[in-house]
C-alpha cells in the first residue's frame, strides 16, 4: 500500500520522471516503512523490558557460571538500545558489580551490534531469515569474544579505579500493572523515536541519492563478488564512522541493491555500530591500549568472518 501511494504521489501527482523521481520515491517509501517498523518493534521490546531493569540483570549475573554469564550478557545487549559509546556506562556498572571482565565485554560487544533498532530495521528490509542468521552470528561474536578476553586474563588492564559494590545486589523484579507497562513502553518508544527519526531520514536520504544517481557497476566493481578483499575493505571503511543502526541500515539496503554482497554490507554496518573511534577514545580512560587493541581485534575479526560466511551461504 505504501509503495503504491509513494509511486502514485511521485510519478502521477508530482509528474516527476527519471533519477530524481526514483530517488524521491525511494526516500518516501523507505522513510514511512522504517518509521512504522521502528515504532512497532521498539514498543514490543520495550513492553517486554518492563519486567527487567539493569539492577536486576547485574544482580542476576552475580555468582552464575561463566558461560551462562556470557550468554545472558549477550542477550541483554539485545534489549538495551545503546550505541557503542552509550553502552559504556553500563559496562562500568558491571565491572563495579564484580562481574567477570569477559562477561562485561560480551555485553559491550552485543549491545550496539544486536540492539532492537538494528534488528527491527534488518527485519523490515531483509526479512526473517536474514535477521535470524544475523542475530545468531552477532550473539556468537559477543559470547566467544567475551570468553576469549576472559581466557587472556586481562583484568589488570582495567585502568579506572572503580569502587566495587560491597553489598549484595537484590534481584527485584519490576512490579507494574498491564496498563502501566503499556504506558511506560509507549513513552519510551516515543522518546527513542524522537531521538532517531532524523537519523533515519538522513540515512534514507543518502541511500536515496545513491539509489538514484550512483551507477550499479561502480559499487559492484569494488564490493561485489569479484573483489576477495571487499569485506575487509568494508570493515576498515566503517570503523572511522560513528552512527547508529537507524542511520546506516538504509545505506545497507541501497548498497546491496547496487551489487554489494549482503555479507559485505552487514560487515560494514557492524563495523559502524560496534566499533568506532569515539568508543575507543572513551575506553582509553577506562582500559589500557592493549585491551582496546585486543577488543577491537577480536570484534573486527569476528565481523570479517561473519561477512565472508554470509557471502558464502547466501
Amino acid at each position: 500500500m505504501w509503495h503504491e501511494f509513494s509511486y502514485s504521489f511521485v510519478f502521477n501527482t508530482l509528474n516527476l520522471q527519471g533519477k530524481l523521481a526514483d530517488a524521491l520515491h525511494f526516500f518516501i517509501y523507505d522513510t514511512i516503512k522504517i518509521w512504522f517498523l521502528l515504532i512497532t518493534i521498539i514498543f514490543a521490546v520495550s513492553f517486554l523490558r518492563t519486567w527487567v531493569n539493569t539492577e536486576y540483570v547485574r544482580a542476576h549475573l552475580q555468582g552464575k557460571s561463566a558461560f551462562y554469564g556470557h550468554v545472558a550478557a549477550s542477550l541483554f545487549g539485545i534489549v538495551t538500545p545503546f550505541c557503542s559509546c552509550s553502552a559504556i556506562p553500563l559496562f562500568l556498572g558491571f565491572i563495579q558489580a564484580r562481574i567477570p571482565i569477559g562477561v562485561t565485554f560480551s555485553y559491550l560487544i552485543s549491545a550496539p551490534m544486536n540492539n532492537e533498532i538494528a534488528i527491527a530495521m534488518l527485519f523490515g528490509i531483509f526479512g526473517f531469515k536474514i535477521t535470524l542468521i544475523y542475530i545468531v552470528f552477532g550473539l556468537s561474536v559477543a559470547i566467544f569474544g567475551g570468553m576469549l578476553i576472559e581466557k587472556l586474563g586481562m583484568q589488570k588492564e582495567i585502568l579506572l579505579d572503580v569502587k566495587p559494590i560491597d553489598a549484595e545486589l537484590e534481584a527485584d523484579l519490576v512490579k507494574l500493572t498491564f496498563k502501566d507497562r503499556c504506558k511506560e513502553a509507549w513513552s519510551y518508544t516515543l522518546d527513542i523515536f524522537k531521538k532517531i527519526y532524523i537519523y533515519v531520514m538522513l540515512g534514507v536520504g543518502v541511500g536515496a541519492w545513491i539509489h538514484g544517481y550512483i551507477p550499479t557497476d561502480f559499487i559492484a566493481s569494488y564490493t561485489g563478488e569479484g573483489n576477495p578483499f571487499a569485506v575487509i575493505i568494508a570493515v576498515l571503511m566503517g570503523i572511522p564512522m560513528y552512527s547508529n543502526a537507524a542511520g546506516v541500515m538504509p545505506l545497507v539496503e541501497v548498497l546491496t541493491s547496487k551489487g554489494m554482497l549482503l555479507g559485505t554490507a552487514l560487515s560494514f554496518m557492524m563495523a559502524v555500530t560496534a566499533l568506532s573511534l569515539p568508543e575507543a577514545l572513551i575506553l582509553k580512560k577506562i582500559i589500557s591500549l592493549k585491551l582496546i587493541a585486543v577488543f577491537f581485534g577480536i570484534v573486527g575479526f569476528g565481523i570479517i568472518a561473519i561477512g565472508y560466511i554470509f557471502n558464502i551461504i547466501l
